[in-house]
């Protein structure tokens, strides 16, 4: 497992972007974990919660370089941060756009699983437009009753974990019954 930090953060080099810039420290990162010689790069899994899956969203949608990517409570246009996380001209609709996960739906290659609690939050409905909108087969949305956008992180860590060291991960509506 490794949590590399981007740049302009952390006391890290360089300016925050905000879901554009880090997008290529995060493949750079992955690159870094693939060469090490305990890792096996086939078995490569990116994830992340609320700002991290809305991150790891974007990555998907620029890299087949995954075994499996796993989103929790992402937003689906970075309007709905309301100016926080978001370092460009908030006015630009193109700036906008490259940074929002729902106009990239249609480049994710491998398989994503989307989850979110169904209970109080949601970032708007993010889970249920994007839902809507996608007609990739790689991507999954599942919205997890009796959970919220911070309850549901265990839940669905430990049975991702689970999968993960079967060497099998299929998140079926079975898997997510399970999570209630």
């Amino acid at each position: 497992m490794m949590f590399p930090s981007q740049r302009g953060g952390n006391d890290n080099p360089g300016t925050r972007e905000g879901f554009y810039g880090e997008v290529d420290d995060i493949l750079a990162a992955t690159e870094y974990l693939a060469q090490l010689p305990y890792v096996d790069n086939n078995q490569i899994y990116l994830g992340g919660h609320s700002t991290g899956g809305t991150m790891v969203m974007l990555v998907g949608a620029c890299s087949d370089r995954y075994r499996a990517i796993f989103s929790l409570g992402p937003v689906a246009a970075v309007e709905q941060y309301g100016g926080r996380y978001v370092y460009c001209d908030l006015n630009n609709e193109d700036e906008l756009r490259l940074r929002s996960p729902m106009h990239w739906l249609h480049c994710v290659k491998s398989p994503m699983y989307v989850f979110e609690g169904a209970e109080d939050g949601n970032w708007d409905g993010s889970i249920d437009v994007m839902a809507d909108e996608n007609t990739n087969p790689n991507i999954q949305f599942f919205k997890i009753s009796g959970h919220d956008h911070f309850s549901v992180i265990a839940p669905v860590a430990e049975q991702l974990a689970q999968q993960i060291v079967q060497g099998q991960v299929n998140v079926t509506p079975q898997t997510i019954q399970a999570l209630r």
